[in-house]
């Protein structure tokens, strides 16, 4: 068997379950989300097999050559997203307490077949068989994220479903969108138009090292960019729910805003005017302005929207990377300070936020910051995604604040992967290799229980400077993304990088059938 990410615990049998044209799905029509992961499986089977496999919730007189896809919640041992998985050479059952841990069993039943099975045409004369196996299995913590950043370059609505596809395929269960930036503004906001209409487009400096690339000059045309439509959105967000990924936006704040105050200068301290940065040039001084109360007005109004966008819980607002010297400028925010009764900026970074994270709590969400928000003091609330290593992380879960582990040094898949001579451009002076990231424990070994449990997961990060192709990302991503999913699903108790390399190769086929342009593995 060659799972990815490893099954808890396996036991193999004598024998195997042959699929063919006359194999029966039988679920509860009822629960609606169980419908769909049939659909979804009878989806694949019927590309990759020509196979239109019957769903329904009746057997009939059909006793056998059935798979059964049965919700068990009086069985506490699955939790939310385990399940089990038995094949028979008669029958397939997999059982869980929810429609999340029969999609997972799914995942893990079609990496039992063969590797067509990922095909988008139809193998004529194929044998699907699948060996007789029992497994039971869970994901070791509830947040299994990775993140893409559409704003350095804008990539289709169809590579971000194939990008969701690959998380589902990996049991991923948070597909983080980073969709504001300085470079940037990618998502549609009906109250202020004028975000996507200039704030998604720049100059062009396509072949420039990403660090070099000069302002825009006058006279130049900004028509580099694009932005997803408030339909696009919902159609995406469908689309992950459909495969049990929660879509996480992140609306950046106050800094990183260079692309939302081209498009309203009004709110920034110096009132601009201002161009959407065109590279990576620092630092970036112009950031929103926390002394203007319009500001808030402004953001409310976008998030309020953002809100009705997406239903899950969490509410990603950056706050990394804030360079304030405007504020210490600005009379507007010296005035703030002193309204307050603040001690710097910084405090007033801590206020920002602490005002934003008011705002999001009373919609019903919950809010998560990169860990620059610990500065000045964390909001009541809020969740923590440590970047700068794990020193924010543990100061977090010590302060009883969840946190999510994404450390550069395992995390980071803007990285090299190997020899940079023998690479595709990528972060400078980085390196991160395959192993390591198989390696990484999200974890760290010295809080005491009650914090650990504050450790809701780890995720990849990819951001996108040196990646301008949806082909670039792939190859960026995989199999580093295959090494983290087994890090934040498995139970991580005997580690085996080599084991996990042999069944790594098999998977790779897979990634060759569903035609990603992953990085090869010898």
């Amino acid at each position: 068997m060659n799972i990815i990410p490893k099954p808890k615990s396996t036991q193999e049998y004598k024998g195997e379950f042959l699929l063919n044209s006359t194999t029966r799905i039988i679920v509860n029509l009822k629960e609606g989300p169980l419908l769909e992961t049939a659909e979804y499986f009878a989806e694949r089977v019927k590309l990759a097999t020509g196979y239109e496999l019957w769903i329904s919730d009746n057997t009939f007189d059909h006793k056998e050559n059935i798979i059964f896809f049965n919700l068990d919640d009086e069985n506490t041992k699955f939790g939310k997203e385990g399940y089990s998985l038995e094949v028979r050479p008669t029958n397939i059952t997999i059982r869980a307490n929810t429609s999340s841990g029969i999609f997972y069993g799914v995942q893990s039943l079609l990496q039992l077949f063969p590797v067509q099975i990922y095909g988008n045409h139809a193998n004529a004369g194929m044998k699907w068989s699948v060996p007789s196996v029992q497994i039971e299995d869970a994901p070791k913590y509830p947040w299994r994220g990775m993140h893409l950043d559409v704003c350095r370059h804008f990539y289709p609505k169809e590579f971000i479903k194939k990008y969701i596809d690959l998380l589902a395929l990996h049991k991923m269960n948070v597909f983080h969108w980073h969709l504001t930036e300085d470079q940037g503004w990618r998502i549609e906001i009906m109250n202020y138009p004028q975000l996507t209409e200039i704030g998604a487009w720049r100059v062009d400096r396509s072949g420039i090292i990403w660090n070099e690339r000069k302002i825009q000059q006058p006279g130049e045309t900004a028509d580099y960019g694009g932005f997803y439509t408030q339909q696009d959105i919902l159609e995406i967000v469908d689309y992950a729910a459909k495969r049990c990924i929660l879509v996480v936006p992140e609306i950046e704040l106050p800094g990183h805003a260079l692309a939302a105050l081209a498009a309203y200068p009004e709110y920034s301290c110096t009132g601009g005017p201002f161009d959407v940065a065109t590279g990576g040039y620092w630092p970036i001084v112009d950031v929103f302005c926390p002394g203007n109360e319009n500001t808030f007005t402004f953001l409310e109004g976008i998030l309020d929207e953002v809100m009705t966008l997406f239903p899950g819980e969490y509410i990603h607002i950056g706050g990394d990377e804030v360079n304030k010297a405007n504020w210490g400028k600005c009379p507007k925010c010296q005035q703030r300070i002193i309204a307050e009764g603040l001690n710097d900026e910084n405090e007033l970074q801590s206020y920002f936020i602490k005002r934003i994270e008011k705002f999001v709590s009373s919609k019903g969400k919950k809010l998560i910051g990169w860990d620059e928000i610990l500065e000045g003091g964390i909001p009541p609330e809020a969740t923590i995604m440590s970047w700068r290593g794990i020193g924010g992380g543990i100061e977090a879960a010590k302060q009883n604040h969840d946190v999510i582990m994404s450390p550069t040094d395992y995390c980071y898949f803007d990285y090299y992967q190997g020899t940079p001579s023998s690479e595709p451009d990528a972060f400078p002076d980085s390196l991160l290799l395959l192993e390591k990231v198989y390696e990484y424990n999200p974890t760290p070994p010295d809080l005491t229980p009650a914090e650990k449990a504050h450790i809701l997961g780890g995720q990849g990060n990819v951001w996108t400077e040196y990646m301008p192709t949806s082909d670039q990302v792939e190859y960026m991503v995989l199999p580093r993304m295959s090494a983290l999913a087994e890090a934040v699903w498995s139970s991580g108790a005997e580690k085996d990088f080599h084991e996990f390399y042999e069944r790594l190769n098999v998977h790779c086929r897979r990634l060759d059938e569903l035609k990603v342009n992953y990085r090869p593995t010898d």
